[in-house]
């Protein structure tokens, strides 16, 4: 597809042109062209509770969405998700989009602090939420004074109707609903992604119904391929844009089958799940094929069914994919993406991969790398990269001054560097600001700075991105005790625990180093630069 398609595609999806405004509901649109198609008795997910079909699927989404209406949640109202990957959550999702509502998927990986502070920008009317996730919550629930329902996902949940909860499954399993879709168009706020700023401060990123289709329509089908055959599984959870994207967006545009795993993705996790399902399409991060690759309980080639690999979240250094290919016969496609573009818009793809590198823009998509005087820099040379592509999100909420920064017209900066090879290629080169990205997530320097410096006996704190030895960034931190004579590796430990317990734990530094002093400029501004420069 063409740009000047894209565009039209994306005018197609929001406006009927010289009519006024089309509807589109991409929750409704998704799931009746599988009904339509004949795939209401084929699996659409797969979760530790069992098998639920595409018809299944359809009726939960619309028994959802007819009891938010019920709860009497009103349409651009804003439910907040914190939910494990079961099927709960596309049902919630989707529900909310069917009812006009507006969802909010949160990582479940952050702090009490972080979701007191997103129930609050987001003025939620409603909380769905894991039972294995709820004791973050508890305590939020009596002070969010725009929260009115809470609903409880598990299979044994045990909290108590008298404090007003509701439960997941009851609040579906009543009696039949009426058909509810809300008369949205394809511009209409469809969902928020949180994603971190500079000074770690979560920004609601607000994207519309007819950018999901369109993620579909450009990447998830053309370029990664996706299938009806296919049986997908993310390591790249729900919440984040690249896992909504993989595990539901393009699945679910072309009837394919996926695998949901509520638990924490570790090596061993994955590699049962591998043996127990023939994945066919595998999503993943630079830094867990980096792990399961060295690890022990790893499937053989025979014992995999892998077509198509693809990673994203950080830049995948060649050794790795190389030896991805060495394991399993199978190319890793790397890609770019950002929760403000909402999926990939840069990508190696099949039978044009170069390692090393992340590719080049995916059809309907224009790249641009701006230099430092703020005009376009010439190939092999580094600038910021700009993209322009129809599912940029619309703004940030409730954040005017970055929201113009970041949406410049047409064209969204992503904060990367980049340069452009000789064959067209694009290469990474790091972050126009002293964000980290580690496991896909991005980290805030500042913000663990800020955790180091709240401990006693730290005096100065700096942080930044360090290769490990699979050149994967992680964090580092370089420390000044107010008493050097304390230096000890039992401290180090002791400042790593620390860090855990304030912010959410991977976003502790993996090393610390004590110095008796920290390179700064004149003015007493320390030169992060230099300690980079020193690995």
């Amino acid at each position: 597809m063409t740009i000047a398609e894209a565009r039209t595609a994306e005018a197609d999806a929001a406006h009927d042109t010289g009519a006024g405004p089309r509807l589109y509901n991409f929750a409704a649109d998704v799931l009746q062209r599988n009904l339509d198609a004949g795939r209401a008795g084929k699996p659409a997910y797969i979760d530790a509770r069992g098998v639920t079909t595409y018809g299944q699927l359809a009726d939960r989404v619309a028994r959802f969405a007819a009891a938010l209406r019920g709860l009497g949640v009103h349409r651009e109202e804003r439910v907040l998700i914190a939910l494990t990957d079961t099927v709960d959550w596309p049902t919630a999702f989707l529900g909310c989009l069917k009812a006009g509502v507006i969802a909010v998927p949160v990582n479940t990986l952050l702090t009490e602090g972080d979701y007191r502070y997103m129930l609050a920008d987001s003025r939620a009317k409603c909380l769905v939420v894991s039972e294995s996730l709820f004791s973050k919550f508890e305590s939020l629930v009596a002070v969010s004074p725009d929260l009115d329902h809470v609903i409880i996902s598990g299979d044994n949940p045990n909290k108590s109707d008298a404090k007003g909860y509701r439960l997941f499954e009851d609040l579906i399993g009543a009696d039949e609903p009426e058909d509810i879709t809300a008369a949205t168009v394809g511009d209409d706020m469809a969902f928020w992604l949180y994603t971190s700023g500079s000074t770690g401060k979560s920004k609601g990123a607000v994207h519309v119904h007819a950018s999901l289709k369109l993620t579909a329509d450009l990447y998830g089908t053309p370029v990664a391929g996706l299938q009806e055959s296919d049986v997908v599984y993310s390591v790249a959870k729900l919440f984040f844009a690249y896992g909504l994207g993989n595990a539901m967006t393009f699945p679910l545009s072309v009837g394919a089958t996926t695998v949901l795993n509520a638990d924490r993705p570790t090596p061993d996790g994955v590699a049962a799940l591998l043996r127990a399902h023939p994945v066919t399409m595998f999503f993943a991060v630079p830094t867990f094929y980096a792990a399961f690759l060295n690890s022990p309980a790893a499937p053989q080639k025979s014992e995999v069914k892998f077509r198509c690999c693809i990673s994203a979240g950080e830049a995948l250094p060649e050794q790795i994919a190389n030896k991805w290919k060495e394991r399993y016969g199978v190319e890793v496609h790397d890609g770019l993406g950002t929760t403000e573009m909402l999926h990939i818009y840069l990508t190696n793809r099949p039978g044009a991969t170069k390692y090393g590198t992340t590719g080049k823009a995916v059809p309907g998509y224009e790249i641009k790398l701006i230099g430092e005087d703020g005009h376009p820099v010439k190939q092999g040379e580094m600038g910021e990269m700009y993209a322009r592509g129809p599912t940029s999100a619309i703004m940030y909420w409730n954040n005017r001054e970055k929201s113009r920064s970041t949406f410049q017209g047409e064209w969204t900066r992503s904060g990367d560097k980049y340069f452009q090879d000789e064959d067209g290629y694009y290469v990474c080169a790091g972050r126009a600001d002293d964000m980290l990205k580690v496991s896909g997530i991005y980290v805030s320097p500042f913000e663990v700075e800020a955790a180091l410096l709240s401990h006693p006996d730290v005096l100065e704190a700096a942080v930044v991105g360090w290769f490990d030895e699979q050149k994967l960034i992680k964090p580092k931190a370089f420390v000044v005790l107010k008493l050097p004579d304390k230096v000890s590796e039992d401290l180090a430990l002791a400042l790593q625990d620390h860090v855990k317990h304030l912010l959410a734990p991977y976003k502790y530094p993996r090393w610390i180093e004590f110095r008796s002093e920290l390179p700064k400029t004149a003015t007493g501004k320390i030169q992060r630069f230099k300690l980079r420069s020193e690995q």
